[in-house]
C-alpha cells in the first residue's frame, strides 16, 4: 500500500462489516480519539455515514468525495486511513484498473472494558491523556455496585415460561449482519522457537503457545520495551503447576520489570520512534534526505542523549520532551527536530515556553512528519528575522545580528549528494544509536 498513488478520482465502496450503533460513536471519540486523532476519527465517521440507508453498502464513490466532505487534502485523508487500520477499526483492500479502486471495510472499536485491559491501547491512552483525565475517563465507564446479597432471585427460566417446540430439523442461516472487531496487529519479531527451548521441557505444556499468548507477548514486548533474554525469564517466572502462562501475572511482572528498569515510571513515548507510515519514502541520497532518515530513525530520547555528549539528560529536558508527546501529541520524529531546531537558535538551551508555543502551533497545523517540521522552521524563522529587520529599520538602528541556525535550513541540501566524508559522519552519527 505504501507505494500506491492516490488520486482524487480513484474510486471507493465501503462494506460494512458489524453493527455499528450509538455506544461505538462514543467508545470511538473517547477512547481511540486521544490516540488517533480529530482527522481520523472523522473519517471513519465520514466512511460509516456513507453507508446506504441499511447500513450495508455504500455506492462507488471518489476520493474527491472525502476530499469535498472532510475539508482536506487527499495526503492528511491517506494518513488518517493509516491510523484507523492500524488500531484495527478498518480493513483497506485495493485493486488496479484504469483507475484504481478501493475496498473499506469497517469493524466495531472494542469495548471499554476490553480496551483498558488491553497491553498497548490503554497505556498509549494513558500517555496521551494523563493520569487527571484518564481517570476521569474510568470514571464514567465504570458500572455501579449493586448490592443484591438482601434479595431474592425470582428469575424465571425460558422452560418455565415457554412450551416445547415441534421437533423441526434446525437449519443454519448464515451471512447475518452481527458485531465484529478487526485485531489490532504488532509485527515483533520474537523468537518463540527460542523462547521453548530456553524452557526446561518438564515446566512447559506443549500447547501453552497458543495465538492468543503469542499475540500478548507481542504486545507486552513492544509496549515494555522488553528483549528476547529477559521475556523468556518472565515468561518462565509466569508458568503455573500446569505449565500454562498464568496471563495476569505476566502483565504484572511486565510492568514491574519496566518499572524497575525505569525508576518506577509508566511506559512513556519518548523512547518511540517515528511510525512507518510517516517516513520518507528510501531512495533519495541527497544531505537532506539523510538528515530527514536521522530524525526518523531514532528516539527522542537517544537523540536529546547524544546532544548531551552521550550523558544522561536532565530530568527536566526529558518531562518537557515528553510532554511535548503527551500533550502536543507530537510525533517523536517531529519532536527531533524542534529539540535540533530550538538547541541550535536558542544557545544550546531548550526553552519550556518556547518550545511549548512552537509545539502548540503544529499541533494546529497537523505536522505529522520530518519533513513537514523541517519546512514550517524554515518558514516562521524567515519571518522572524524579517519582522526583526522591520523593527530595527523604524528605529534607525539597524544592527545585523547572525546567529545559528540548522544545518538543513539550506534548501541547496535538496539536490546536494553527501560526500563520502559527510555519509562517513552520518553513518557514525546513526551507530550511535543503534
Amino acid at each position: 500500500m505504501k507505494n500506491i498513488n492516490i488520486l482524487p478520482a480513484d474510486t471507493y465502496v465501503v462494506v460494512n462489516k458489524t453493527f455499528l450503533k450509538l455506544e461505538d460513536r462514543r467508545i470511538i471519540t473517547m477512547l481511540y480519539q486521544p490516540i488517533i486523532g480529530y482527522t481520523a476519527t472523522s473519517l471513519y465517521f465520514t466512511l460509516w455515514d456513507d453507508l446506504d440507508r441499511n447500513e450495508l453498502l455504500s455506492e462507488v464513490l471518489t476520493h474527491h468525495h472525502l476530499m469535498a466532505t472532510m475539508q482536506l487534502k487527499l495526503d492528511d485523508i491517506i494518513i488518517a486511513r493509516k491510523k484507523l487500520e492500524a488500531v484495527g477499526l478498518i480493513r483497506t483492500y485495493y485493486k488496479t484498473d484504469h483507475l484504481n479502486k478501493f475496498m473499506y471495510l469497517l469493524y466495531s472499536p472494542i469495548d471499554a472494558s476490553e480496551f483498558f485491559n488491553h497491553p498497548i491501547l490503554n497505556i498509549v491512552l494513558y500517555n496521551n491523556l494523563g493520569k487527571k483525565e484518564y481517570e476521569q475517563i474510568i470514571e464514567y465507564f465504570k458500572v455501579p455496585k449493586l448490592v443484591v446479597k438482601d434479595y431474592e432471585d425470582i428469575t424465571l427460566s425460558f422452560d418455565e415460561v415457554f412450551t416445547p417446540v415441534n421437533n423441526k430439523s434446525f437449519q443454519e442461516t448464515e451471512n447475518i449482519k452481527g458485531k465484529q472487531i478487526n485485531k489490532l496487529v504488532i509485527h515483533n519479531d520474537i523468537d518463540f522457537n527460542a523462547i521453548v527451548a530456553s524452557i526446561p521441557k518438564s515446566m512447559i505444556n506443549g500447547k501453552v503457545f497458543t495465538s492468543e499468548i503469542k499475540e500478548l507477548i507481542s504486545n507486552l514486548s513492544y509496549i515494555y520495551n522488553i528483549d528476547l533474554l529477559n521475556m523468556q525469564g518472565l515468561i518462565r517466572n509466569s508458568l503455573n503447576e500446569k505449565g500454562l502462562i498464568d496471563i495476569e501475572l505476566l502483565r504484572k511482572s511486565c510492568l514491574s520489570f519496566y518499572q524497575f528498569e525505569n525508576g518506577g515510571k509508566l511506559p512513556t513515548l519518548i523512547y518511540s520512534k517515528q511510525p512507518e507510515y510517516l517516513k520518507k519514502p528510501i531512495g533519495d541520497i541527497s544531505k537532506r534526505a539523510k538528515m530527514i532518515y536521522t530524525f526518523e530513525t531514532v528516539t527522542p530520547y537517544d537523540f536529546l542523549k547524544s546532544k548531551y555528549n552521550n550523558g544522561e539528560p536532565t530530568a527536566r529536558d526529558l518531562k518537557l520532551i515528553e510532554s511535548l508527546m503527551v500533550d502536543q501529541q507530537l510525533k517523536p520524529g517531529v519532536v527531533n527536530v524542534l529539540i535540533d531546531y530550538v538547541l541550535k537558535i536558542n544557545d544550546n538551551k531548550l526553552n519550556k515556553n518556547y518550545m511549548e508555543t512552537i509545539a502548540g502551533q503544529w499541533k494546529r497545523l497537523n505536522i505529522e512528519t520530518v519533513q513537514g517540521a523541517m519546512e514550517v522552521c524554515e518558514k516562521n524563522h524567515k519571518k522572524n528575522q524579517k519582522n526583526n529587520f522591520s523593527a530595527k529599520t523604524s528605529t534607525k538602528s539597524v544592527i545585523k545580528i547572525t546567529k545559528k541556525i540548522p544545518d538543513w535550513f539550506d534548501k541547496e541540501l535538496d539536490h546536494k549528494k553527501t560526500t563520502p566524508e559527510e555519509q562517513q559522519e552520518l553513518d557514525e552519527l546513526l551507530k550511535e544509536f543503534s
